[in-house]
């Protein structure tokens, strides 16, 4: 019995070493400014296709011989894996939508995307988004990045001495990039997988969701209350109420019999409309789409060709297989109908794809479709089951979505929000960091899921503010919103069943304080519009880490409670409780009387040297933020500063013929006054019809100094 248990265990010791080897790299080569990459012998396209990579490297010459960062690849029973080893102290980040800390060394993440209501705020829960990216900082501030070009399930593991990725599939190509400064690569990722189109300028506004507004006449009641209580606000969202059974596509004849009706009224109050679509189509021969698709055979099928059923929100649902290019033109063409009824932008939920199968055994339950069940592909991509395009549905679907859109309205940017996504897929949609729940802890946690995913090429994104699940207290929205106002995206949004959240819920206290950091936002507009167009073109996080501001200082590798916007403006929330901050001038300010003194607004700081531009006080981004322009500066030690904005007309695509200003502004301390002018300026708008009023304080040693003026003179401000 001895001897049998012994030889057992060296049978399966001998068959892992059996199954097991090392995989030489079949080429290695440069393919752009510092970026290599790695292909392993092997490696085949048609097993493992990129949905990553904005498109397909082009060879630029030979790796250098002092290149340093080689991965080693390995397959074991047919499962690839990629190691890249590390030397001397290295600080880890990024893994897209992760919990946990911001600092990843010794973390790992699975990625496989799944529905997770109420996630746990510790490590390695999975999510709803696979980034299969992580980027190390050294002490001396270089910094590099590897990303792993795969969608196979797989797991993520960031040791400090080394980085591991373990697929359960094919063979595939690794991305290094290892350039002088954190910044420097993500500039380089984004050469990589692309960066986000130009937003339009309203999806920079507050947004206000629920589960849902389940009437006409409760939709425009809350806009109304908006509007009332002078709260600003650009846009409320539609959930899946709104349709006819769940059906994606349709409205309830009873609850919304009109929604052009609905979106022109809400248009005629300065609001934009946002609705859900989901990709379970609900099985029934009397519904069109279903029909449509049936007719078209673009389902995803089970192994013996027959459609596969899933059930999620209507019952039973067919699937949309959008690895087949016919299947994305169809989808698309869906929008046409739905969008003239005068929507503004979309969202695609579920799409992990989540399927509820609970009425199975726990351990059989996938909370998906079965592994096995197969893809039919076309064009770039080859058939091949879910296991493989499993993390790339949602990528898929916002692709055909985003096209769809753009189709529809040619002269106007999409706004399309998803839930499931995949690295590179923010060049098609934002996103926002799921099903969080109403607590402390979710409230801490979203400002290092916000970071990271802006370390993993997705800087529009942000959490449902006061938690989506379970009710919440006015103590924890009044703290969340306090600096939730300052993140990328910023909505609301409540679970059915939990209390009323909007931002008057809670009181005439709460009401004001909601008021206030609302109204620190959209002063703001003009600078992170700035910051989004930066974003755009370079593929730099609008909301960043602390270390950005000094990549060498050591003590703020592992701050996670506050966060700069851009690299001029840090903000603190209420919250944080001694957080390492960066050195250097920093001077805190005021955006709206009352601020410095409500206890639930984060603390912001502009940096010396610096000059950031800010609006009026507006309801709506219909409205004009820019009379008067407010020009915030603070001055460095040696009493200059810089800053730029950055204008255009909010909503279409003219900015790429040249219809744009960007503008530099300097200032200069001469004697005990500072000169304020444009520097420069790029673009066919003109800056001086637009900024006729300008507004300049200076803030120095904690007093503010105020000063008025046009730009074509340059302002000077008495000290």
């Amino acid at each position: 019995m001895i001897r049998n248990k012994y030889y057992c265990f060296f049978f399966l010791f001998y068959s892992i070493i059996s199954f097991s080897q090392s995989i030489p790299i079949y080429k290695k080569s440069l393919i752009g400014n510092r970026i290599a990459e790695f292909i392993p012998q092997g490696y085949d396209k048609e097993k493992t296709p990129s949905l990553i990579l904005q498109s397909e490297p082009v060879n630029m010459g030979s790796l250098p011989e002092s290149w340093k960062l080689i991965p080693e690849f390995t397959l074991i029973a047919n499962k690839a894996s990629a190691t890249l080893s590390l030397e001397g102290d290295v600080s880890l980040y990024g893994g897209g939508e992760v919990t946990g800390p911001l600092l990843r060394n010794n973390q790992s993440i699975k990625l496989w995307n799944t529905d997770t209501g109420a996630y746990s705020v510790e490590n390695g829960k999975r999510l709803y988004q696979t980034h299969p990216w992580v980027m190390g900082v050294r002490a001396d501030g270089t910094a590099f990045g590897i990303l792993f070009d795969s969608t196979w399930k797989a797991e993520l593991i960031t040791n400090s001495d080394k980085i591991i990725y373990n697929s359960e599939g094919a063979l595939f190509r690794v991305y290094v990039i290892d350039r002088d400064s954190p910044q420097a690569v993500m500039e380089g990722l984004a050469e990589l997988i692309g960066t986000i189109k130009m937003p339009a300028r309203w999806t920079l506004g507050y947004h206000q969701c629920r589960f849902s507004y389940d009437s006409e006449e409760r939709v425009l009641q809350i806009a109304d209350t908006f509007r009332l209580k002078k709260i600003p606000c650009d846009v409320i969202w539609m959930d899946i109420d709104y349709m006819d059974g769940y059906r994606v596509f349709t409205f309830d004849k009873k609850r919304f019999p009109d929604p052009k009706s609905l979106n022109d009224k809400l248009h005629q109050k300065g609001f934009k409309a946002v609705y859900m679509i989901d990709p379970g189509v609900k099985v029934d021969e009397n519904y069109h789409i279903y029909q449509s698709g049936t007719k078209n055979d673009i389902w995803v099928k089970n192994p013996d060709g027959t459609e596969y059923h899933g059930k999620v929100w209507p019952g039973d649902c067919t699937f949309p297989d959008f690895t087949m290019p016919k299947t994305r033109l169809w989808w698309a063409d869906l929008y046409k109908d739905f969008l003239n009824t005068g929507i503004d932008g979309v969202w695609n939920d579920m799409n992990e794809p989540a399927v509820n199968d609970n009425e199975l055994p726990e351990n059989l339950r996938l909370g998906t479709m079965p592994y096995d069940t197969p893809h039919r592909g076309g064009d770039y991509l080859p058939s091949g089951s879910h296991l493989l395009y499993h993390n790339a549905y949602g990528r898929l679907m916002v692709e055909a979505s985003y096209n769809g859109i753009i189709n529809t309205n040619p002269e106007k940017r999409p706004f399309l929000l998803t839930r499931a996504n995949l690295l590179g897929g923010q060049r098609y949609a934002a996103t926002w960091t799921g099903d969080n729940y109403a607590s402390w802890e979710h409230l801490k946690l979203s400002v290092p899921m916000s970071l990271t995913l802006g370390l993993s090429g997705q800087p529009f994104n942000g959490p449902d503010i006061g938690g989506f699940l379970g009710n919440t207290s006015g103590d924890l929205w009044a703290n969340w919103i306090g600096f939730g106002a300052f993140m990328p995206f910023a909505r609301g949004h409540a679970c059915a069943g939990t209390n009323n959240k909007e931002p008057w819920a809670y009181g005439e206290d709460i009401e004001k304080s909601s008021r206030i950091a609302l109204e620190r936002r959209y002063r703001l507009i003009p600078y992170l519009y700035t910051l989004f167009y930066s974003s755009h073109k370079t593929g730099l996080p609008v909301m960043a880490p602390v270390f950005f501001a000094d990549s060498k200082d050591l003590e703020l590798r592992a701050e996670e409670q506050v966060f700069l916007l851009g690299k001029d403006l840090l903000v603190i929330p209420s919250f944080a409780k001694d957080p390492a901050l960066p050195s250097g001038i920093w001077e805190e300010f005021s955006l709206v009387d009352g601020d410095l003194k409500d206890t639930y607004q984060a603390k912001i700081k502009i940096r010396g040297g610096s000059i950031l531009p800010i609006g009026k006080i507006i309801q709506n981004t219909t409205e004009n933020s820019f009379d008067p322009l407010t020009l915030i500066v603070c001055l460095d030690e040696n009493g200059k500063a810089f800053g730029k904005l950055y204008i255009d007309e909010g909503d279409n695509w003219n900015f790429e013929k040249g219809e744009f200003s960007l503008i530099e502004f300097t200032a200069q301390k001469k004697g005990n006054k500072v000169f304020v002018k444009i520097h420069n300026k790029e673009g066919n708008m003109d800056p001086y019809t637009i900024l006729e009023n300008v507004h300049v304080q200076v803030i120095l040693n904690k007093k503010v100094y105020t000063g008025n003026g046009t730009l074509q003179n340059t302002i000077k401000v008495k000290l």
